[in-house]
C-alpha cells in the first residue's frame, strides 16, 4: 500500500513540474499556420525562379513535358498558374520530393504567391 501513495506522489510531483512551451498546459504550441511575409523578398526573377528552377524543374519531377501533379514549372505563366497548389505542396513540406527547402526558401515561395505570384 505504500509504494501505491509513492507511485501518486511520484507522478503528481511529476506533472505539477513537467516543462510546456505554452506557458502551463502539457499541450504542444501549434506551428502559426500563416507566413509573416513583410521583410521577405517576392520577386519571382531573383528569389523565386531560381528555387523553383534548382528544386522543381528537374527531370523526373517537374521539367518541360512532365505529367506529374500539376506538370511542367518550367516558367512563370506554368508556376503561376498552379500557385496555390505549388503553395500548399511547399508549405506542408510535401515538395519538393528529394530536397528540403530552408524556411527562407519556404518563405520566398509562399510570400511571392501571398503577393499574387508577379512576373517580376
Amino acid at each position: 500500500m505504500c509504494w501505491m501513495l509513492l507511485l501518486a506522489v511520484t507522478v503528481f510531483i511529476f506533472n505539477a513540474c513537467s516543462k510546456s512551451d505554452d506557458g502551463g498546459s502539457n499541450n504542444p504550441v501549434p506551428a502559426p499556420s500563416t507566413t509573416a511575409c513583410d521583410a521577405v523578398a517576392k520577386t519571382w526573377s531573383i528569389d523565386v525562379s531560381p528555387l523553383i528552377s534548382s528544386f522543381c524543374n528537374q527531370a523526373g519531377c517537374h521539367n518541360s513535358g512532365s505529367t506529374n501533379g500539376p506538370g511542367p514549372l518550367t516558367n512563370h505563366a506554368q508556376v503561376a498558374a498552379v500557385a496555390s497548389q505549388v503553395r500548399e505542396a511547399v508549405r506542408t513540406g510535401r515538395m519538393p520530393q528529394n530536397a528540403t527547402l530552408t524556411l527562407d526558401q519556404r518563405n520566398k515561395i509562399i510570400c511571392w504567391i501571398d503577393n499574387g505570384a508577379p512576373n517580376n
